[in-house]
């Protein structure tokens, strides 16, 4: 049974990532992502990771998909763009590229089978979480925040910009 949930939870999350690159709409595109971060949440609880799974609900499925959508709106995407117009070598060329990414991902998921024997139980843990983000990954996740308060400096400035003038007296 739990295999059967695996693979149904599996095939949604890769279908609603599909559906994200092959959407012509992007607010539903921005909404199939929210599905498969969803997903893929599930997949973590599965695995045994029930923290890392919030996170993923919480950070990714929440905070990033508010920012995608925020951003999707702010662009006011009317008329169809110049890539929408592609030519036969440049679809040829995405295929292949995708084939190349699914030969990476599959031999990555095969040499991740090899050490599955060697995994901490407590990996996905609130404590081993926390140890590997303030002490491992220290200066990535400060550089991280720094980027985030530049964006959000930036949006604000970008709005400032395109807002019609405000006239005294409020009218």
């Amino acid at each position: 049974m739990e295999l059967i949930l695996f693979l149904f939870i599996a095939l949604a999350a890769v279908a609603s990532a599909l559906l994200v690159i092959l959407g012509k709409n992007p607010v539903y595109s921005t909404l199939y992502l929210v599905t498969a971060f969803f997903c893929i949440a599930v997949l973590y609880v599965m695995l045994g990771a029930p923290f890392i799974g919030a996170l993923q609900v919480i950070v990714y499925a929440g905070a990033i998909m508010v920012l995608f959508l925020f951003v999707v709106m702010l662009l006011n995407l009317r008329e169809p763009q110049k890539w929408d117009v592609t030519g036969q070598m440049r679809k040829l060329l995405g295929f292949a590229v995708a084939g190349g990414v699914l030969l990476v991902a599959l031999a990555a998921v095969r040499l991740a089978g090899a050490g599955r024997d060697k995994l901490d139980p407590a990996l996905g843990s609130v404590e081993n979480v926390g140890q590997a983000l303030f002490n491992k990954f220290l200066l990535p996740f400060e550089i991280v925040s720094i980027l985030l308060l530049i964006a959000i400096v930036g949006v604000v400035a970008l709005l400032k910009r395109n807002m019609p003038a405000v006239t005294k007296g409020g009218k």
